[in-house]
């Protein structure tokens, strides 16, 4: 009777041990999707906030470079797709609310503080502070926290683990 029990014992915690593994290689699977997601998010949304006068010097013979920058016309509807359901994936794919939105908004900063950096040489140090580029700035991390915040209501209301 005791070897039966110390047997089943022994069974049950093998199982865990490889469930747990199999856990940890899908939490390590689901990590560096996210990773990649933000990456990419940062990369459009700094893309996003380069002045068009920029990509007209640059880009002198595209003719929608002021509108779409660097981006061809025809793909440009699917980046703003992109800049939209990036975050709320990103937010579908965290665990806690916290993650969510801390994950969601991390391309914001990112692209926001390169894009003040920036101005800060043509503008000056106090272009952050300003009253109309502070509404401006807090709208875009507004957006991206309630993305990110929706993705992650749509884990909950999916019953997702």
């Amino acid at each position: 009777m005791l070897r039966s029990n110390i047997t089943n014992t022994a069974y049950k915690m093998n199982k865990m041990k490889t469930s747990d593994t199999t856990q940890t290689s899908t939490d390590r699977k689901l990590l560096w999707l996210m990773i990649g997601m933000v990456a990419l998010e940062t990369i459009l949304t700094t893309l996003a906030l380069v002045p068009s006068q920029f990509w007209t010097r640059i880009l002198p013979q595209a003719p929608s470079a002021a509108l779409d920058g660097p981006f061809p016309a025809t793909i440009a509807p699917i980046i703003t797709v992109l800049i939209y359901l990036t975050p709320t994936i990103v937010g579908f794919l965290c665990r806690s609310w916290q993650r969510a939105l801390l994950f969601a908004t991390i391309p914001a900063w990112i692209g926001l503080g390169l894009f003040v950096i920036a101005a800060t040489f043509k503008v000056g140090a106090f272009y952050l502070v300003s009253n109309d580029h502070v509404t401006a700035n807090v709208s875009v991390l507004e957006l991206f926290a309630a993305l990110g915040g929706i993705g992650w209501l749509a884990r909950n209301l999916f019953k997702l683990r």
